[in-house]
């Protein structure tokens, strides 16, 4: 048997701006994490065009794509995934090890990151010392280290408290006012409301 090509997203046309806020609706199996994954260079699309910062990234190679996605893209998961045995700050270092620049300077932006999301008193903690929402909030400063200019939020609130979401999605909100583009993915619409534009997606079609 060979391989078998499955349609996941059929004839999207989507344009965010820079400092956008947008949310990605759908149910589960829409499209709306494979839409998320090539706006984050993870996957590429198998026919069309994706640009990025101006440049066409639809064809390029793995290593290409790694070094946009450094030098571009910041991202944020419902699960965390924060090293279990190193601290919050060297959880928060983790993406600059990939990319050129000064240790000093790195770490002066991680203790600069962890104290704007308000973790100062926790930065030699390490993950499984921290709640749910200190977890995100470690996982969006690590985001930011590199100085993306896009957020990407995966269900970053799938795993918190009502209380504790809120405060997440505060962050994020404020992030974009500060000139960051953020992307996010959702199913909720209390979620959703934080954004400046919603897209629903249904079946691999943006259908609102």
């Amino acid at each position: 048997m060979g391989d078998i090509d499955v349609e996941v997203l059929k004839g999207i046309h989507l344009s965010i701006e820079k400092g956008e806020f947008v949310a990605i609706m759908g149910t589960s199996g829409s499209g709306k994490t494979t839409l998320l994954n090539i706006i984050g260079c993870l996957d590429v699309p198998t026919s069309g065009r994706y640009i990025l910062a101006d440049r066409e990234v639809s064809n390029l190679t793995d290593d290409q794509l790694s070094e946009i996605r450094n030098e571009h893209i910041g991202f944020v998961f419902q699960n965390f995934y924060l090293l279990p045995y190193v601290t919050v700050l060297e959880n928060v270092l983790l993406p600059t090890l990939y990319v050129g620049g000064r240790k000093d300077n790195a770490e002066k932006n991680a203790w600069d990151l962890i104290k704007l999301v308000g973790l100062e008193g926790r930065a030699k903690f390490k993950p499984n010392q921290l709640s749910g929402g200190e977890q995100q909030r470690v996982a969006i400063a690590r985001a930011l280290i590199n100085e993306p200019g896009l957020l990407l939020a995966d269900e970053p609130t799938g795993q918190l408290d009502s209380k504790t979401a809120t405060e997440i999605m505060s962050l994020l909100k404020k992030m974009n006012e500060q000139g960051k583009t953020v992307v996010l993915i959702t199913h909720e619409s209390f979620i959703a409301s934080y954004a400046q534009r919603i897209i629903q997606i249904k079946d691999g079609i943006i259908f609102e």
